[in-house]
């Protein structure tokens, strides 16, 4: 009981513990329940799912509110939390740092869609296996940001420079994204991707859901273990993560240097990932201009490390960061509805993609060492 009630990163370990268990449950009723067999997630499901993933995600704000409104050591590692005049006031703080949080995490959710559709269409992968491929991807995430916010969380902790480095990454990457907000990464011909198929044995085609299988070795004639285009699609959703996370970790950082707002913000942004890519792949040019107020967002986060100090006395009010990010998120999606209204959406793959889209056979098996 003792160890239960000892605090990991600011929180009492019962508390994570309870988190991880409620994500879990979150994700067996989804696979086991919701989605017990491989079928195509239609757009109407898809709206369901991310209506039930949002509604959960902002019920966790008032288990937020609970929690630091009981715990008095729990918001220690945030200033604007340890300096609250007391519970309620402290609890409310918490709120609006994790819906910014989760607000800015659930728009890089949304960026990436358009990344993994293209992943997606390259594979030619049906719509009806795309979902085992999201869930394993979500689990492989939960994981990588776990570890990747626990690491910050020590360096932030230990090293106060650091959120000024988070600063300067996401000024560079906001104006990055301004300049290529046009520009579409080259699948076929990414380095990973070229790595992969030259040291792994990879079918010629899809064999169902299954990330391996076992068949004859062309040049042995024995039985040999095979890789599957899923399994290399499993892992470029992966990396894109990855890549992804290197924006959106220290985007959270710059909001909260709380572990405990930062890992739940993002892990509620990203389960509701997979309904989400079924709602919005189809659609994902109506979002167009999203991506300009999705790095204004960044650059207003980056620079508000900046600004906390001069204008401040350490840290942009909760409150205005919420107002902001709220105000350019939301503007950006009216402005890109309203602007690419009438235009034809396009839909997902869900059979082999044409000729120019998907690579050849030859081209996704790829012998070893070729």
């Amino acid at each position: 009981m003792e160890l239960l009630n000892s605090l990991w990163l600011g929180m009492p370990v019962w508390i994570w513990l309870g988190f991880l268990g409620t994500v879990l449950a979150i994700l067996a009723f989804d696979l086991g329940v919701m989605h017990s067999d491989s079928h195509e997630i239609g757009v109407s499901e898809s709206l369901k799912m991310s209506a039930l993933y949002i509604g959960l995600g902002l019920a966790w704000a008032g288990a937020v509110y609970g929690i630091y409104g009981h715990y008095a050591d729990a918001g220690a590692l945030d200033p604007q939390i340890a300096a609250a005049a007391g519970p309620d006031d402290r609890a409310w703080t918490a709120v609006k740092l994790y819906m910014t949080g989760y607000l800015v995490e659930k728009t890089l959710a949304m960026d990436n869609v358009f990344i993994i559709s293209m992943i997606f269409a390259y594979f030619a992968v049906p719509r009806a296996y795309q979902h085992r491929v999201l869930f394993w991807g979500i689990l492989g995430v939960i994981v990588l940001r776990g570890i990747m916010i626990g690491l910050g969380a020590a360096l932030v902790m230990e090293f106060a420079w650091i959120m000024y480095l988070f600063g300067v990454i996401l000024l560079a990457t906001g104006v990055k994204m301004l300049v290529m907000v046009d520009h579409q990464p080259d699948i076929a011909n990414n380095p990973i991707l070229r790595l992969l198929k030259k040291h792994l044995r990879v079918t010629d085609g899809l064999h169902g859901q299954a990330f391996t299988v076992r068949q004859a070795d062309p040049k042995s004639g024995k039985l040999a273990l095979f890789a599957t285009p899923l399994l290399l699609c499993l892992i470029l959703v992966e990396i894109a993560d990855l890549i992804f996370a290197i924006d959106s970790v220290p985007a959270i950082f710059a909001i909260t240097p709380d572990p405990f707002i930062v890992y739940t913000s993002n892990i509620f942004a990203i389960l509701g990932l997979r309904a989400l890519y079924f709602a919005l792949a189809a659609v994902v040019h109506r979002f167009h201009y999203l991506k300009y107020s999705l790095a204004l967002v960044l650059i207003f986060i980056g620079a508000k490390i900046f600004l906390g100090d001069w204008l401040f006395d350490g840290k942009v009010p909760a409150s205005i960061s919420l107002g902001v990010t709220a105000g350019l998120l939301g503007g950006g999606i009216l402005f890109s509805l309203w602007k690419t209204r009438g235009t034809d959406a396009s839909p997902l793959p869900d059979r082999p993609a044409g000729r120019g889209v998907q690579p050849s056979r030859g081209d996704l098996a790829g012998e070893p060492g070729a």
